[in-house]
């Protein structure tokens, strides 16, 4: 069922951005809300999450504003938000081996883990895009 639901996201562009608007807003309650409140559990400075937590409410008021306003000239826009992703990836990736003799195995799972996700999404909407050029 989830193969055939991720199958069907590169027909509908615009739910991409949802989906992506989502997740960043789910990302930033968590570095900001759950692992700064418990930032023991983790590892990671709390002057870094925030700073991560601010760069998640910008990509989803840029991704839920793309996803009501956007009618037909949405390759651009969905690949900038995917660039964007990817280094914001880059960035954690860099901060998760910067600050790892201090991160918690917890610590290290959550971001590893988050990595993944936004990996995943981006190589679905770059999906999408490669569709929509054929």
């Amino acid at each position: 069922m989830m193969t055939n639901m991720i199958n069907q996201l590169p027909f509908q562009p615009k739910t991409l951005f949802l989906i992506d608007g989502i997740g960043a807003l789910v990302t930033a309650f968590f570095l900001y809300v759950i692992l700064r409140t418990y930032k023991e559990y983790f590892g990671m400075p709390g002057s870094i999450l925030t700073f991560l937590s601010f760069i998640a409410v910008i990509f989803c008021i840029y991704s839920i504003t793309c996803y009501f306003l956007l009618k037909d000239n949405w390759p651009p826009f969905l690949s900038m938000i995917s660039i964007a992703n990817l280094l914001y990836c880059c960035l954690t990736l860099g901060l998760v081996i910067y600050y790892f003799p201090v991160l918690t195995m917890l610590g290290v799972v959550y971001f590893i883990g988050e990595i993944m996700v936004i990996v995943g999404l981006v190589f679905v909407e770059l999906k999408t895009i490669a569709r929509y050029k054929t």
